[in-house]
């Protein structure tokens, strides 16, 4: 590894950038965020077995009280259960959402209203809107199943949502991002395709990325969403990804934009190497869909180098961490945080507090 200025991100500052958010629970009544912005878990229903699918912040519980009042006018059911103990206590959707379908369909229209009326125009207005329905599930550590039948509530499944709405809810997230790299081990050396993101992307435009990436869409599993991920971003054909990509695991951290959003996020790791004495065309990226600007070939010191100037999107920073870790790039010879690093990159967002905190 070489050296890098002494002003530069470490491992762990960059791992802390993306995974920047704990829960404190420290006194009854007290279920905050790292910055102490009381929380309230989102129960899928008031039942008292019902999982805790999402985290709302104080503007989001006044957001949905006032979604109930207008609802009340208008002679329609209110879609929110709001427990009066809000400060020690829950919020839920009420009993009659209680399949998928009906889950789906209720919030798609609240989403979509909250759109055209610019509730939330920096996280879900007219121009964050990104149009793809993602899974919600029951346990988000659970099974990725999706019903063959929405009127059925019997899946881990619990029902789908617009991609910018997630973060108003804090609902866990997923997604697939794989590198594609060339490594000489003989010689000990590793270059990577980088991209760097569109200046139009609705989120960190211009800044560097893994060379896929992508969430994973409702009803599509994970190695389906890299391959329609490699064609329309990098225009890597299907066969190459059936035959080179190879399963890295998982990365997950607890991210909370400058806006104070709650972002906890799953991301599956794809790994695609090159063999040294392959074609390299068919493992060459080329923008197609607009949303990368270009592709660069970089060695490992140049990567190094740009992701601890800070020029990297945040979890992407993560994923080539855990890269380095796996090759044995960073090692507990070579790096002094390297237990804090390795387990920091398989967090679990301090998801038994926010069951705790909605039964207490």
């Amino acid at each position: 590894m070489s050296s890098v200025p002494s002003q530069s991100l470490s491992y762990l500052d960059l791992i802390n950038r993306c995974d920047n958010t704990t829960i404190n629970h420290s006194a009854p009544g007290d279920f905050s965020d790292a910055l102490f912005e009381e929380l309230t878990p989102l129960r899928l229903s008031a039942d008292p077995d019902s999982p805790v699918i999402g985290l709302l912040r104080p503007i989001m519980i006044q957001q949905l009280s006032a979604d109930n009042e207008r609802s009340i006018k208008e002679g329609k059911k209110e879609l929110w259960f709001l427990d009066p103990k809000l400060h020690n206590g829950f919020a839920s959707l009420q009993a009659w959402l209680n399949t998928p379908s009906k889950r789906t369909t209720a919030l798609k229209e609240l989403s979509e209203r909250w759109r055209d009326e610019e509730v939330f125009p920096d996280v879900s207005g007219k121009r964050k809107w990104r149009n793809e329905m993602y899974p919600v599930y029951k346990d988000p550590f659970g099974v990725h199943d999706y019903p063959s039948d929405a009127g059925r509530d019997d899946y881990n499944y619990a029902f789908e949502i617009e991609r910018s709405v997630c973060a108003l809810f804090g609902i866990v997230t997923y997604g697939v991002h794989m590198t594609i790299y060339q490594e000489s081990i003989a010689t000990r050396s590793l270059k990577i395709w980088v991209p760097t993101r569109a200046r139009t992307k609705q989120t960190f435009p211009g800044m560097l990325d893994n060379t896929v990436a992508g969430g994973i869409p409702s009803g599509m599993g994970m190695f389906d969403s890299l391959v329609k991920e490699c064609m329309e971003e990098a225009s890597i054909e299907e066969h190459v990804v059936n035959a080179h990509a190879r399963g890295a695991g998982v990365i997950s951290y607890f991210y909370k934009t400058t806006a104070g959003w709650l972002q906890p996020e799953i991301e599956y790791v794809y790994d695609m190497p090159m063999p040294l004495n392959a074609d390299p065309v068919p493992f060459t990226p080329k923008p197609l869909d607009g949303e990368v600007e270009s592709f660069d070939f970089l060695t490992q010191d140049q990567v190094i180098s740009k992701m601890r100037a800070g020029l990297f999107k945040p979890n992407c920073a993560l994923v080539l961490i855990d890269l380095f870790v796996r090759l044995g790039y960073i090692s507990p010879e070579n790096e002094p945080d390297y237990m804090k690093i390795v387990t920091r990159l398989h967090g679990r967002f301090d998801y038994d507090l926010w069951q705790a905190q909605a039964q207490a």
